[in-house]
């Protein structure tokens, strides 16, 4: 007897936001959107102790560099947002924190682009842009920030001239730092006349749509690839999937969010000793991304991360896994090497392709999925 196929997950086309959260199994989802990717002590504190006072005490760390508190009821979200106010985390309104996706390098000095762009996007007349349109402001000497996801980006070419870059292109156009927010949002605002139905620049431009005029520089190809290790700014560790507890959190001091489920903890060059930290660039699970899965989120059809720890010794040198527990595959929208997929009756696996592409092979246990690795 053929089993019968999962009801299609519910597509909600917003991410979750402090002013506008999203339920999930355990309660509201409330998403944080640190101003420039940074969190100083105070605030690192204040979003654990506010986890566990008005929350269940887990914080996520998302691929858009943000902070989610989970288990939020409606009861408690009020005084969530006045507190969080305090800690100056909260955007004037819901349409100014629908535009704010702004991804930040999180090397070097904050670039002062970072806070004028904030500036201009929570203007009236800036763009209504869709719910998941973003920004990436990527301008050290080389790129970082390639692989997260972002519409619109600022960037270097090889020879240090500042660029805006369509995502989707491999080049862009050159532009003087003094006036590259107000060319970001024209490029935005082009976007928005120009869309059609669609709601991410590379899928418009993917479809055939001409950019506007002037977009020939020569993009850099990003080389760097994300590491646990110290820097010059302090010490680069993992979470293992984005998964950490409040009171880890607060232990952590002045903090830079990454889209890589990494945190920057700033001045400290010795890894502190905390619950799932990650600190050797070999560890499987850096390889391993896993969504919230059953039963925290409605839509999961099966637990991911116990699959994934378990999984994790039985990785290849080098190879990468996506666990999905439903066809969506909010954690890694992009194709994967092998994307394992919750069903009704085990997991399908799909090999470069989404969480929702054709399988190759169905219902596989976790033995079936050793073997299949």
């Amino acid at each position: 007897m053929t089993a019968p196929k999962p009801p299609a997950p519910e597509i909600k086309g917003y991410c979750p936001g402090a002013l506008r959260p999203m339920m999930s199994g355990d309660g509201l989802v409330v998403r944080i959107r640190p101003y420039n990717g940074r969190l100083n002590r105070m605030q690192t504190q204040g979003i654990a102790a506010l986890s566990e006072r008005y929350g269940n005490g887990v914080i996520d760390l998302s691929s858009r560099a943000n902070v989610q508190l989970r288990g939020v009821t409606p009861d408690t979200h009020a005084p969530l947002i006045d507190a969080l106010r305090d800690l100056s985390l909260i955007d004037p309104s819901e349409t100014v924190e629908s535009r704010r996706n702004i991804l930040v390098m999180p090397f070097g000095e904050t670039p002062v682009e970072a806070a004028a762009l904030t500036q201009a996007l929570g203007q009236p007349d800036a763009p209504a842009l869709p719910h998941k349109f973003g920004f990436a402001i990527d301008i050290g000497p080389e790129p970082v920030l390639q692989s997260a996801p972002a519409d619109i980006r600022l960037e270097r070419d090889a020879t240090g001239g500042l660029i805006l870059v369509a995502d989707g292109m491999h080049t862009g156009k050159p532009v003087k730092a003094q006036d590259s927010i107000q060319e970001a949002l024209a490029l935005a605002q082009w976007f928005m006349d120009t869309r059609g139905t669609h709601n991410r620049m590379a899928k418009l431009l993917g479809d055939g749509t001409p950019p506007p005029a002037g977009f020939t520089t020569v993009r850099q190809t990003q080389t760097y690839g994300p590491a646990p290790g110290p820097t010059s700014q302090g010490m680069l560790a993992g979470i293992a999937f984005g998964h950490v507890t409040a009171g880890a959190f607060s232990t952590l001091g002045d903090i830079r969010l990454t889209p890589w489920r990494m945190i920057l903890i700033e001045g400290v060059h010795t890894p502190p000793p905390l619950d799932g930290l990650i600190t050797d660039p070999a560890d499987p699970l850096l390889r391993i991304t896993a969504c919230t899965g059953a039963p925290a989120c409605t839509q999961g059809l099966a637990p991911t991360r116990p699959l994934a720890r378990a999984l994790a010794p039985h990785l290849k040198p080098g190879q990468t896994l996506h666990i999905s527990g439903c066809a969506k595959g909010c954690a890694h929208p992009k194709p994967a090497a092998v994307t394992l997929t919750a069903t009704n009756c085990g997991f399908d696996l799909v090999r470069n392709g989404r969480a929702g592409d054709t399988p190759r092979q169905t219902a596989l246990t976790s033995t079936d999925i050793i073997k299949a690795l």
